[in-house]
């Protein structure tokens, strides 16, 4: 359903050209396509985006709620980036200058960029358990103006739910205020703010007694004495183990206890690692790692996620 909105919107209102908006016809196979806006599903785009003839690109899933950006040359805005520098441009967008902003959220496994502009900013985060619902109950009680997650999703307290075209045209309010281009914009950013560098790893189809035992046998091992202040070496890089633990989270409008969201090892220069379960079936589990590694120096800004 996401095509008609497209055209109407980019199209009719703000005059992209018509054949800009691409698959806009809602089918209900979805075109023999997964409908999910990354770079695998999404990789027509990415190659139309690497010849260099276009500075703006956008994917989104069938029903809009998810969004992905591409720069010109195919340079890529993963999601927990696009929210962090959603957020330290709130003054590029319209309905933020009007409104202000009462604070920000992000999914636990979501990269901790959004926390460095937070805390530039003097604004709360609310790290929550993955699932939409927990930002649901903090935009309805005044307590969260935008959040997101590491799955592409973004929103506001304009609508409480993921809104893939509200964030496309949030970017579209920030190139024209900012007059650079994306690649420009998330440099900028880097530059100020420091690199998060970021990957999920997912293991599916696991047998569900085997992830069992896995995350068992992890989470003592992290949470064994022992493991405290620990240190790996990673290429040039030695990561020093600062705390571990199974996250939990305290709702702070209900008090509700979300307990054993995912177990977290995080590392003295606020670099992680997330190794979290999700059901991808009812006979069948998918185990994610979520890989974070914080980068201050500039210099250090050009290396592939994979390789750090």
């Amino acid at each position: 359903v996401m095509g008609p909105y497209v055209r109407r919107i980019l199209c009719d209102e703000l005059g992209a050209p018509a054949n800009s908006a691409i698959n806009c016809i809602p089918l209900e196979d979805f075109g023999g396509q997964p409908p999910d806006p990354n770079l695998t599903y999404a990789a027509a785009l990415l190659e139309a985006m690497k010849g260099g003839e276009y500075g703006f690109g956008a994917a989104f899933d069938a029903d809009g709620d998810r969004y992905m950006i591409l720069g010109q040359n195919g340079f890529f805005v993963n999601a927990s980036d696009s929210l962090a520098i959603i957020a330290a441009n709130l003054s590029c967008i319209p309905y933020f200058c009007q409104m202000g902003v009462r604070g920000f959220g992000r999914s636990m496994p979501t990269s901790t960029a959004l926390d460095k502009v937070a805390k530039v900013m003097k604004v709360p985060v609310y790290e929550t358990p993955a699932g939409w619902r927990y930002f649901s109950n903090l935009m309805d009680s005044g307590r969260c103006s935008l959040c997101g997650e590491e799955s592409f999703g973004t929103g506001s307290d304009h609508l409480r739910e993921k809104d893939g075209l509200w964030a496309v045209l949030v970017w579209l309010s920030i190139l024209a205020a900012r007059k650079q281009s994306v690649e420009e914009i998330v440099r900028d950013h880097w530059a100020k703010f420091g690199r998060h560098y970021y990957c999920r790893f997912d293991y599916e189809a696991l047998e569900p007694r085997t992830a069992y035992f896995i995350m068992r046998d992890l989470e003592a091992l992290i949470t064994d004495k022992s493991f405290s202040h620990q240190q790996f070496a990673v290429g040039n890089n030695i990561y020093s183990v600062e705390r571990t633990d199974s996250f939990e989270y305290v709702d702070p409008v209900d008090g509700t206890v979300t307990k054993r969201q995912g177990l977290r090892i995080i590392f003295s220069d606020a670099s992680r690692l997330i190794f979290r379960m999700s059901a991808s079936s009812h006979v069948r589990a998918t185990l994610r790692i979520y890989a974070e590694s914080y980068e201050k120096d500039p210099s250090q800004h050009n290396k592939e996620p994979q390789v750090i």
